[in-house]
């Protein structure tokens, strides 16, 4: 369950963005932040629906959007066209190790690479304000 500044910022959320705080709106909201994993929203809409929430998949996609917009959801696209959706909630910065054969994907946080990464932006003048990591390869199992 979410707290109650969570739905209040959701609700501004959607207020700013002129659309109405709606149970099914609620719900998405719920099953994204409470939800495990990278999904896509074809698997966040057959999740719902084997919950019997009555939510369109149209709803789903328009929701989605507003989540990652407004921070609150993670998009991944991964070069196969598909993209998928983590939470932002009560999680820390991470990486992604994705199997290109079997599209498992791996979290992973190495403060070595974070620093670096840092170390460059300050050299070239840049401040950092978000990274995207992601590697590409065979895990074990498929390699």
């Amino acid at each position: 369950m979410l707290n109650k500044k969570i739905y209040e910022s959701y609700k501004n959320i959607l207020l700013k963005e002129g659309l109405k705080f709606t149970p099914q709106r609620l719900e998405i909201l719920e099953e994204v932040a409470l939800g495990i994993g990278h999904r896509e929203c074809e698997e966040i809409y057959l999740s719902m629906k084997k919950k019997e929430k009555r939510v369109s998949r149209a709803t789903i996609y328009r929701t989605i959007d507003i989540l990652v917009k407004n921070n609150l959801a993670r998009k991944l696209e991964l070069g196969d066209g598909r993209a998928r959706y983590e939470s932002k909630f009560d999680s820390s910065h991470h990486d992604h190790l994705i199997c290109t054969s079997c599209g498992i994907i791996k979290e992973f946080v190495d403060d070595e690479i974070e620093n670096k990464q840092e170390k460059i932006a300050q050299q070239n003048g840049f401040v950092l304000s978000k990274h995207s990591h992601q590697l590409f390869g065979l895990c074990k199992k498929c390699q």
